[in-house]
């Protein structure tokens, strides 16, 4: 809408550059096509089975329907190799001629049962991945990993046609959004709460992943949610007490193929992806990929847009068996509005009892399309593996990553002064994060005896550079949550245009700062298996911390050293296919100095304090059951934080606890042939256990105005018939709730609530190999719902369509 010129050509040229580099690489040669199916000796499709052909860089997978494809095969007579350890290995000579496709049928002569040590990666997303590199930092199965995870896959983002990162979430139990990205500076991400405690999606591929703005489904491979402190492997600088969001990109593989897609929906919606991955060279160990994406949105209110380009390539160079390297890179350009959201006053009594009394219009946006922020962002990430022996894999890692604010942020707080209306306020931001990260990981398997040992043991140096300018914030004017505009000069008066808030800002001080802060760590984490059924892990993590806060003033400038401990028990009664777990785990966070101030509010020194912790135990049952059909996960979890630190005007002191504790239930399961369901429940019972008489933040007894609903559901089931007439396709069915959100409960406030919400899905599809079309309705039954945390009401988008086409080659 209101990309600067250069933006524009810089995006443009990256698009141009790439996508006729890969054209004319296409046209190069002439290729030829494998494309087959594997069943079992039973008759069931042989899924997520790993087919390569011999002498060759060609690799794949089957399918939920057992097909798999080589695409772009230089012509040659070829052995096709498929292999299960334990089993017979099928072998199979194929003959491709170039411009042709080669058709196999192959039948294994193994059972289903048999299968079930195969890693299934591609089950239309829908069954548990055995394992993860990210959430333990080594290849270890989620049934012998003691900490709990989930996964959103980008198959199932697909199905349920997801165009915004925040709702890839709702597949995940016990996360709830509070509110989405405001663009703002430092932290104007979306916010979530996750086991009772605030978070944000500040990772990727295990790296550090910052941003102000919002983030695209185009580069997704999977979304990663691990539950619990986990401040021994990541440190604190990047998660919270609840857990942590892990973005896990798209990567290179072997031969070429790809997807284009164009979604078309309610509210503007118009967006348009690419994915395309093809080999660089003959012997296919140089592998490009690059996805990219353009979406423009328009709000669901009388006011309100979001405008986004984002282009990710990603290169892969395998240089022999030993060495290969990875880089990633995204671009983002993006533009928005601020989202609509009221901020219910924290320091009186509340001007309104309930929502029906605040009487909030939420067909207004309170704003202006004249007054956007832009978030342009660019990240880097280096990764070279090198295979040291048999036993040990040397990874290091380099990542950089830039976040910017560029333009106008608003918020409308609440007066408190009887009035019942509320004050605009607003910024013209001039921001940027700037983070670098550094990791070596040494990775070994091997035995001391009889017992196996799984070790990683690792450095990590993560620096970050925030700077703040643009103006001061200036009080616009005050509105009601009807939609009443009352001028504070009604003789020098303002409007939501830039002419006027720059005539505003023009009164108020400038902001100017500079922050810097290092964080140098060191970790080891060891899993030996006792046996085949018992394994037992044990991590330590030691971080030293070196902040200079303010780099125009050494008075805020610390060091701090800290220590996280992680231990975890797994027992298998069933070995890979049933799991008792206990862990411990433990997360901490560097508290800044404080002003400290007399009577008269003169500044007499500042007040350092020991890192926050937060502990962590529990226990649980995972299953993988009947040969892959059926994974679950049931735990109870208990979290207390100790030495949180509470504040007033004229001092902060230290000794606030909190505990959070509660249930979480994770069903993934395909019952019958073509039918797949997802489906969670968490339970969150959150309190602080000791804080200040009258403090809203810390209020002894009172469950904290961030921790999000006590009750979560997340159901989405999908059916595709697999023959007949109505072969390939299908329908989806789910939705969520949440129980009812006290976004403020203090003595000093009172207690305002959200109330509980239903909110169902619905969609009908044709997927086959080439296309898949597809119709999403959200919010079929158009309910009236907020979302919300630290006391702010923030409306929900009404019933909307989406439509999607998409061709695969």
């Amino acid at each position: 809408m209101n990309y600067s010129n250069r933006s524009i050509k810089q995006i443009s040229t990256i698009f141009c550059m790439l996508f006729l580099f890969c054209s004319n690489l296409f046209a190069q040669q002439n290729f030829g096509k494998i494309k087959g199916i594997i069943t079992t000796s039973d008759g069931e499709f042989a899924v997520g089975v790993n087919i390569i052909l011999k002498n060759s860089k060609y690799g794949t997978i089957s399918n939920e329907e057992g097909v798999f494809e080589f695409n772009r095969v230089k012509p040659n007579t070829y052995t096709l190799e498929v292999s299960l350890t334990g089993y017979e290995t099928l072998e199979q000579q194929v003959k491709v001629a170039a411009t042709e496709t080669t058709s196999l049928n192959l039948q294994l002569t193994v059972s289903n049962k048999q299968l079930k040590e195969v890693i299934i990666t591609n089950n239309r997303g829908k069954a548990f991945p055995k394992q993860s590199t990210y959430v333990s930092k080594m290849p270890l199965k989620n049934i012998e990993n003691p900490q709990v995870y989930n996964i959103v896959s980008s198959e199932l983002m697909k199905e349920q046609a997801i165009t915004n990162y925040e709702d890839a979430l709702k597949n995940v139990p016990g996360i709830q959004k509070l509110w989405e990205s405001t663009g703002r500076g430092g932290d104007g991400g979306s916010y979530y709460s996750l086991r009772g405690f605030e978070v944000q999606a500040n990772l990727v591929n295990g790296l550090p992943g910052l941003t102000s703005g919002s983030l695209d489904p185009a580069n997704i491979e999977r979304v990663e949610v691990i539950k619990g402190p986990s401040g021994t492997l990541f440190g604190s600088s990047l998660v919270s007490y609840g857990g942590l969001i892990n973005t896990v990109t798209k990567k290179p593989y072997s031969g070429f193929g790809g997807e284009v897609s164009y979604l078309a929906g309610s509210f503007g919606l118009n967006r348009v992806t690419a994915d395309i991955n093809t080999p660089l060279d003959d012997t296919d160990n140089v592998a490009f990929r690059i996805n990219a994406a353009y979406q423009t949105e328009n709000s669901f209110q009388d006011a309100g847009f979001r405008t986004s380009i984002f282009v990710a390539p990603a290169l892969s160079y395998k240089v022999n068996e030993k060495l290969s390297f990875l880089i990633n890179t995204e671009f983002m350009a993006e533009e928005k509005t601020t989202p609509s959201m009221l901020f219910l006053g924290r320091d009186t009594p509340l001007q309104f009892a309930n929502l029906a009394d605040l009487n909030y219009n939420t067909d207004l946006s309170f704003y202006s399309n004249d007054l956007p922020i832009k978030n342009p962002r660019y990240s880097l990430q280096g990764q070279m593996n090198y295979k040291i022996s048999d036993q040990w894999t040397s990874q290091t890692v380099f990542s950089r990553s830039s976040s910017k604010s560029r333009g106008y942020y608003s918020y409308i707080y609440d007066n408190e002064d009887g009035n019942r209306d509320f004050a605009l306020w607003i910024t013209k931001e001039q921001s940027q994060t700037a983070t670098t990260d550094i990791q070596q990981n040494f990775i070994g398997d091997f035995k001391i005896g009889n017992m196996r040992n799984r070790l990683v043991v690792g450095l990590d140096y993560f620096d970050r550079n925030v700077m703040f300018g643009g103006s001061g914030y200036g009080h616009l004017y005050n509105v009601t949550a009807q939609g009443e505009v009352r001028q504070l000069d009604a003789d020098n008066p303002y409007f939501l245009t830039q002419t006027s808030v720059d005539q505003l800002l023009s009164t108020v001080p400038a902001t100017n700062y500079n922050s810097k802060d290092a964080t140098y760590s060191a970790y080891a984490s060891d899993v030996l298996n006792i046996n085949n059924k018992l394994l037992v892990m044990a991590s330590l993590r030691v971080d030293y911390f070196d902040t200079e806060g303010n780099i125009k003033t050494d008075d805020d400038n610390y060091t701090q050293t800290a220590f996280s401990p992680k231990f975890g028990v797994v027992y298998q009664p069933i070995e890979d296919q049933l799991s008792v777990f206990a862990n411990y785990m433990n997360g901490f966070r560097n508290i800044a100095p404080s002003a400290i101030y007399d009577n008269d509010g003169n500044f007499i020194g500042s007040q350092t304090f020991e890192p926050e912790h937060a502990n962590q135990l529990e226990f649980g049952v995972k299953g993988n059951l009947f040969s892959d059909k059926l994974t679950a996960t049931m735990s109870y979890y208990d979290i207390n934080v100790a030495n949180l630190v509470t504040s007033n005007p004229m001092y902060s002191a230290q000794g606030g606890e909190a505990r959070s504790k509660g249930f979480e239930f994770d069903l993934n399961a395909a019952p019958l042939k073509g039918l797949s369901i997802i489906a969670g429940y968490s339970y969150n019972d959150s309190k602080i256990t000791k804080g200040d008489e009258g403090n809203v933040w810390l209020d002894q007894g009172k469950r904290p105005f961030w921790a999000g609903p006590k009750n979560l559901v997340n159901l989405w089931a999908t059916y595709k018939f697999n023959e007949g007439a109505l072969e390939n396709f299908g329908i989806g069915f789910g939705g969520n709730y949440a129980s009812d959100n006290a976004i403020l409960d203090s003595d000093v406030t009172g207690k305002f609530i959200l109330p509980e919400y239903t909110v169902i899905n619905g969609s009908v599809f044709y997927n086959s190999t080439k296309y898949r079309l597809s119709l999403n309705v959200n919010n079929i039954t158009n309910k009236d719902y907020f979302n919300g945390g630290w006391s702010t009401v923030n409306p929900q988008k009404p019933r909307n369509v989406v439509a999607t086409f998409a061709y695969k080659f």
